[in-house]
């Protein structure tokens, strides 16, 4: 007994979709990093705690980048799946809306580090 399983054309445009969340994640740490770094955080501490914030502006971007990052990482499993499953039958759409996803999340990133969320949007 064998099982086939035929793709439909464009499938593979999801793989560059799917590669483009991984720089995105990359972005994210790397700033996660960087306010961690200026901001004096130690590790484990998740957060800087409110003595640090009032002490940093550095402290409540770093709490930005660290809550920004999270939430990616809580929505990637229903994007992935959802992307996957979009895939089978419109290949292309996935893929552009995947990339789509991706640019908006940077973008998103960008504000909500300011540490102001009014400028998430700007």
């Amino acid at each position: 007994m064998s099982i086939t399983i035929t793709l439909p054309d464009g499938f593979q445009f999801l793989g560059a979709s799917f590669v483009s969340t991984v720089f995105l994640l990359f972005f994210q740490s790397t700033l996660v990093s960087k306010y961690r770094k200026s901001a004096g955080i130690a590790y484990p501490q998740v957060y800087a705690d409110k003595a640090q914030v009032e002490a940093s502006k550095d402290a409540i971007r770093f709490n930005c980048a660290q809550r920004a990052h999270q939430n990616t990482l809580e929505n990637l499993p229903i994007v992935y799946v959802t992307t996957l499953l979009t895939g089978l039958k419109f290949p292309v759409i996935a893929a552009s809306a995947l990339g789509l996803w991706t640019i908006s999340r940077v973008s998103y990133t960008r504000g909500y580090v300011t540490g102001d969320p009014a400028k998430v949007c700007d």
